[in-house]
């Protein structure tokens, strides 16, 4: 399989694996408490480690807007990722290679970390939905054939984010991508919705013979006959007694028998005069909408402007977020494609907030309990994304609220100080969930009772501050007979009667592992 290679890969391939895990402090809650919602400041790579644990393997939507590399300088993300946060990030990621960086070195250091990090977090049956435009889609397509897998693969969806002409350029940039990666292209397929119908949709189904039962289009009744069953070739003969039977290679798309019964519901047409071949009659009301394709008009998911506009709106007219957002019911589109209610969409970089409003929006139509986690390093993290979710929960000008609720966090300290030792600040239950996932790459589900913290495949985990002894070994080997993991600041046993006993000792802090 072809693959990418520029200045930093090599340093930046397990990147991922070395950030260290830091707390998500929620200090402050909007609305519904139990709502399930998250938006985090931060780094999204520090952030999305610390989220693992609790999200991992369950997220079913991930929809990501990441700087699209254009050369413009006007955000922390900004466009030729030459912010003083990402240079420094570079340069610790990276090394010395960083000085030689050009822009689009720069660029795919900082996304193939996240990339790799977001893969975790999709459940089987999820996927990924990444907008970007020519200046990177290429490279875009190769990481993700990387990260992912070619055979993920599922669209590259073309968006028409402008409906009127411009003359900045030799030729007019009118489109944007939506980039679609699948964990199980099958499973997806199987699963994904179809898209509502709209009334310029919906103009081939008639109803040129009053039907009571509504609207309706003709099918033709013929299909190829490379695999047709004997059942599938017989002699029709419509109302005006007009014979029919299938043209060469072809046959009847309906056996004899659904032929008949169909006949008998009156869903065969012959057309006015009773002397038409024959079509099965297809209610509107039976069809569930159409199969999403790649063009993404803009009367349909609209565009930059309806964009722009909307966010005014929300802000009584000054938003103060400097880049163009996306359209609502282009993410709308999106989340009836690949979700369902209940489901856990997520967005790491997640700008003025559209994609929780969105769901928001989405969750008011058709009842759908979907829960977002939000990440957004920026400032305006409380001021923009947070509020504008907070507004259109709670109402602005005179639109109505929608309701719902969301705990706004932020990114604490590390499990461990700089000096290696245990954080003062982390908590006990902290600890042990982080220590849960670490040994056995699951979130653990359920409240820890120390110093029990849970088990998974027949291997029980425990947490001791202080010294384990022969007494806290008698009670272990007395509560259960599975193999154990025993974490705690000293031990004084044997180590071959550890062995025995089929306990594993990790030694606080120095074997804390960082995933």
């Amino acid at each position: 399989m072809p693959s990418l290679d520029w200045i930093g890969k090599a340093s930046i391939l397990n990147h991922h694996n070395e950030i260290p895990y830091r707390l998500v402090e929620c200090n402050e809650v909007v609305g519904d408490l139990n709502a399930g919602n998250l938006i985090v400041k931060g780094d999204n790579l520090h952030a999305l480690k610390a989220l693992l644990p609790y999200y991992k393997g369950k997220v079913k939507l991930i929809y990501i807007d990441p700087p699209y590399n254009t050369g413009n300088e006007g955000w922390v993300y900004n466009d030729a990722v030459n912010s003083p946060e990402i240079k420094e990030w570079l340069g610790r990621a990276v090394g010395q290679e960083a000085e030689d960086l050009c822009r689009h070195d720069k660029w795919l250091n900082m996304i193939y970390p996240r990339l790799k990090l977001l893969k975790e977090f999709l459940s089987e049956d999820g996927s990924i939905w990444i907008s970007i435009d020519d200046n990177e889609v290429h490279h875009l397509r190769t990481l993700m054939d990387e990260i992912f897998g070619v055979k993920r693969f599922i669209a590259c969806n073309v968006w028409q984010k402008r409906y009127s002409r411009e003359n900045r350029e030799a030729i007019g940039d009118v489109h944007e991508y939506i980039v679609v990666y699948a964990m199980n292209p099958t499973l997806f397929k199987q699963k994904r919705n179809r898209i509502p119908f709209d009334e310029k949709q919906a103009k081939v189904y008639k109803n040129l013979n009053n039907d009571p039962k509504g609207r309706w289009r003709g099918i033709p009744m013929t299909a190829q006959a490379g695999h047709a069953t004997a059942e599938q070739f017989y002699e029709i003969i419509s109302p005006a007694g007009k014979v029919f039977r299938p043209s060469e290679g072809r046959c009847w798309s309906l056996s004899k028998a659904t032929y008949e019964k169909f006949l008998s519901e009156g869903k065969i047409y012959f057309g006015k005069d009773g002397k038409s071949q024959p079509n099965v009659i297809r209610y509107l009301s039976e069809v569930q909408g159409v199969v999403p394709w790649t063009w993404w008009p803009h009367e349909e998911v609209g565009h930059t402007d309806e964009a722009s506009k909307e966010l005014l709106s929300i802000f009584a007219g000054t938003s103060g977020f400097n880049t163009t957002p996306k359209p609502t019911r282009l993410i709308r589109r999106i989340l009836q494609i690949a979700s369902n209610p209940g489901d856990i969409i997520m967005d790491s970089f997640a700008g003025s907030g559209t994609t929780a409003h969105a769901i928001l929006a989405q969750n008011n139509e058709d009842n759908g309990q979907r829960k977002f986690v939000l990440v957004e390093m920026e400032d305006y993290a409380r001021d923009i994304t947070a509020e504008r979710v907070k507004r259109v929960m709670q109402g602005y000008g005179s639109t109505l609220g929608i309701g719902g609720g969301f705990r706004y966090c932020e990114l604490g300290e590390s499990i461990k100080d700089e000096n290696g030792a245990l954080n003062p600040e982390v908590s006990a239950e902290v600890l042990a969930k982080h220590l849960f996932f670490s040994e056995y790459g699951v979130p653990l589900e359920t409240k820890p009772t120390l110093p029990y913290i849970g088990s998974f495949n027949e291997s029980g985990l425990y947490l001791f501050f202080d010294t384990f002894e022969r007494k806290k070994l008698a009670k272990l080997l007395k509560d259960s007979n599975e193999s154990r993991i025993v974490y705690a600041a000293s031990c004084t046993i044997d180590p071959q009667k550890l062995k025995d006993a089929g306990i594993t000792f990790r030694q606080l802090p120095f074997e804390i592992k960082d995933r």
